[in-house]
């Protein structure tokens, strides 16, 4: 192992000429005018495998942007991991808003700023590093790989599950490794095990067929927008409790450990508030900020919109008004249960006066993987080591679908072993990944990859 690590050491400046050359790369895969450049990072990404020593390395196309798989099976007898990326990246604009070029990683103190650079070609590089040292100083590796990185992530995966499922077989593992998430704060390592699911529905609410003069009509006609303020406002009580019959029937109650963990975490609601620029902080009573944003379901308004929104005035009428609903679920939790409750609820609380009409959007179920399952065991064991202290538990609040896609299609649990920060600008300008992260990041990898055959065996 020393010799692995102290390989580690001794490349450092080699590994972030690297890392420059994959950022150069503007792989914004939701703009056509980026499909070369996605392409050329596929490439790249694939030679590097190579060049790493890694084998069967493919390029599989699909109706979208091409996915990369590589894989090194020498290790028979051991757990196989199936570790999960992305080389897509967000559009970097506003480019006013970035210090330096988004594409040109630059450090600036104790960070590297570059579009790609958090979400997620810098966490998917330090396993790639990881794994290069233990092949270049070992010729071999304590586990089994499969590795598959695509170029659609941020636009929502849209050819993946097909991949998934025709290469079902192929891609059979023991877990799921993803490091495309963040720590809980900077020094303080964290091992993600939930994720909230998600249930996004818009309303549309129609009053008359056009739009009409306020003064000639207003108080003869319910106006579209009042009439959807309403509705939005009963969605909640005055407890924070959201108010569809049913809606918390299936929740999974918080467990004592988990209350007992999160209150390890140095939290303050205070500095949240201040951070965020708001007064005081607001949500269902009975509970702790952080059980609020990782383990209750909650409902927020994304959007609401209507009538005249430009500069000066027009007194109108509008024949119709929208807004965005978004429920984040928790286990146990069904999308489509939600959905359907909600609009029953919506349906059922709409006045008579207008028309209503509801599209259910997107969906995405809740995950959690058990905290004394073999892979977060070996990942807390692996943090430790990395970093010098003992990792705490977190959940998150956001989604990510493939998790549960690799547990419904291929059965497997996902270990979530981030080194983000949460101010890392992911998906906003100046981007960046914290260097004692990236580099923490590899020496964690490799214990991790040393640990978990350990944890397999005492199963």
């Amino acid at each position: 192992m020393q010799n692995v690590l102290s390989y580690l050491e001794q490349n450092k400046e080699r590994y972030l000429d690297e890392l420059r050359e994959l950022l150069a790369i503007p792989s914004v895969s939701t703009t056509k005018a980026h499909e070369a450049d996605v392409r050329r990072c596929a490439e790249w990404v694939a030679d590097h495998m190579k060049s790493i020593g890694l084998h069967n390395v493919q390029i599989h196309k699909t109706a979208g942007h091409p996915i990369v798989y590589s894989e090194w099976l020498g290790a028979p007898g051991k757990p196989t991991v199936l570790f999960y990326g992305h080389y897509d990246v967000q559009p970097p604009e506003p480019l006013e808003l970035w210090t330096s070029p988004p594409f040109e990683a630059t450090i600036r103190g104790e960070n590297l700023y570059a579009r790609g650079s958090a979400d997620d070609k810098g966490q998917i590089f330090i396993h790639l590093k990881s794994i290069e040292a233990y092949l270049k100083n070992k010729g071999t590796l304590p586990i089994n790989l499969k590795l598959l990185i695509e170029g659609e992530e941020e636009i929502g995966s849209k050819h993946l599950e097909v991949f998934v499922r025709e290469h079902k077989e192929h891609l059979h593992a023991d877990l799921v490794l993803i490091s495309d998430s963040s720590m809980f704060a900077k020094g303080i390592p964290s091992i993600c095990y939930g994720l909230r699911g998600l249930a996004f529905v818009q309303i549309d609410l129609m009053g008359p067929r056009k739009d009409l003069h306020s003064g000639s009509f207003g108080g003869t006609v319910h106006n579209p927008i009042q009439a959807l303020a309403e509705i939005v406002a009963q969605l909640h009580d005055k407890n924070g409790k959201v108010t569809i019959p049913g809606f918390y029937k299936d929740v999974r109650p918080i467990t004592k450990a988990e209350r007992a963990a999160f209150k390890k975490l140095p939290w303050s609601d205070k500095k949240y508030a201040r951070e965020l620029g708001v007064k005081q902080l607001y949500g269902e009573k009975g509970f702790t900020s952080l059980e609020r944003m990782w383990v209750r379901p909650t409902l927020e308004c994304n959007g609401i919109w209507g009538g005249f929104t430009g500069d000066g005035a027009k007194t109108v009428l509008p024949s119709k008004a929208s807004a965005k609903i978004s429920v984040r679920l928790v286990p146990d939790q069904k999308s489509t249960k939600i959905a359907r409750l909600l609009e029953k609820h919506i349906k059922r609380i709409t006045p008579k006066t207008v028309t209503v009409n509801i599209r259910n959007l997107h969906g995405g179920e809740p995950a959690i993987t058990p905290i004394d399952s073999p892979g977060v065991m070996a990942a807390v064991a692996a943090l430790e080591k990395g970093f010098g202290k003992k990792p705490l538990y977190q959940r998150e609040g956001g989604t990510i679908p493939i998790v549960v896609q690799f547990k419904q299609l291929l059965g497997l649990d996902t270990v979530l072993l981030g080194f983000g920060l949460p101010d890392e600008n992911a998906h906003a300008p100046d981007e960046f990944i914290n260097l004692d992260n990236f580099f923490g990041g590899m020496k964690t990898s490799v214990h991790f990859y040393n640990e978990l055959p350990n944890y397999y065996n005492s199963q």
